[in-house]
Parts: C-alpha cells; sequence; structure tokens
C-alpha cells in the first residue's frame, strides 16, 4: 500500500518506513510521505526550571532596556529547591519518609496499574530519601540521583516504569510537598 502526498514544491524527499516483528514478519507497511527540501527544522523544547521562589521586580523606566534587564536577571532569580531544614531532624526525616513512601505507592497505582512492584519502588525511594536527609542533603536534586542509583537494584521487567522515572514522580512529589508547606507558613 502506498500513499503518496503532492506539495506545491518541487523537491520532494520520500520516507520509507516498514513494521516488522522480530520474530516473523507479521505485517510489512510502508508509507511514503513526501516531504520539503526546505522546510523548517524543528526546535527542541526549552528545558524550564522550577523555583519555589516568586521573585517580583519592578518595571524600569526605560522600556528599551527592560527586556535585557529581564534576560540579564532571569538566571540569577532561579533558586534552586532544596528541603527545609527542619527535615532533616531524624524524628521529621522519618515522618516525611515515610509520607512518601504511602504517597508514591498511591501515585504509582493510580498513575500505572496497581503492580508488586510499586511496593517495593516506594520502599526503596522512601528508605533513601531517610538516608538523605539524616545525612544532611538538602538539594533535591542530588537526592534525585541517589535515589535513582538506589532504585536500579530493583527489577523493572514486568513493569511500566523504570528506576530513573520512579525517582524523578518521587521527587516530584516531595518538590509539590515543599511548595504547599510554604505557602502555609
Amino acid at each position: 500500500m502506498s500513499y503518496s502526498l503532492s506539495t506545491p514544491k518541487p523537491t520532494n524527499l520520500t520516507i520509507s518506513s516498514s513494521i516488522v516483528n522480530c520474530t516473523s514478519p507479521v505485517a510489512i507497511l510502508a508509507l511514503h510521505f513526501p516531504i520539503s527540501s526546505n522546510s523548517k527544522r524543528i526546535r527542541p523544547p526549552i528545558r524550564l526550571r522550577f523555583s519555589p521562589t516568586v521573585v517580583r521586580s519592578q518595571s524600569p523606566s526605560n522600556p528599551q532596556s527592560r527586556s535585557k534587564e529581564e534576560e540579564d536577571d532571569a538566571e540569577a532569580q532561579v533558586q534552586d529547591l532544596r528541603v527545609p531544614d527542619h527535615w532533616l531532624l531524624p524524628s521529621k526525616a522519618l515522618q516525611e519518609s515515610e509520607w512518601l513512601r504511602v504517597t508514591l505507592h498511591k501515585w504509582l497505582d493510580d498513575e500505572y496499574c496497581p503492580e508488586d512492584t510499586n511496593v517495593e519502588i516506594s520502599k526503596v525511594a522512601a528508605q533513601s530519601y531517610y538516608e538523605s536527609l539524616v545525612g544532611k542533603r538538602t538539594d533535591l536534586g542530588e537526592i534525585l540521583l541517589t535515589m535513582a542509583r538506589k532504585l536500579e537494584s530493583i527489577s523493572y521487567q514486568e513493569s511500566f516504569h523504570g528506576a530513573f522515572s520512579s525517582a524523578n514522580a518521587a521527587v516530584n512529589l516531595i518538590a509539590q510537598r515543599i511548595e504547599l508547606q510554604g505557602k502555609s507558613l
């Protein structure tokens, strides 16, 4: 089966694609899509950084210098996301790690599907988080990488997710908790 689309541009490039089962060919599908040679390149997405701090700046009197000043100050305004210092106390660290175990387990069950791996993921993530807190590590980036390394000990063979996606979900939940606690103060 072949499809052809015409475009007003005279120069076209045809891309062929086949879908084949690795053990035995079940179906072969060839699609031909003409692409203009002077198509625009797709830009990669812009990476955004999360900052719990809301920074308000006043408008400068000169509107032409406004964009330049905003660009210069943009990086200076972004702060690293850190765990509050009072969470480093052993009793609070235990409380926060237990919160993470329960919350992450529920999130994994809701987001994907209930499975035994979710129990193990939430236990390992909570233990890693506890160790980070009592070890006085407050930077969420460092906590994320440590947690991802520890989560690599789990088998994800029959799971919908992996070590890094699980650690990322855990740290996202922690960041939301930090933000909510900051708003309630």
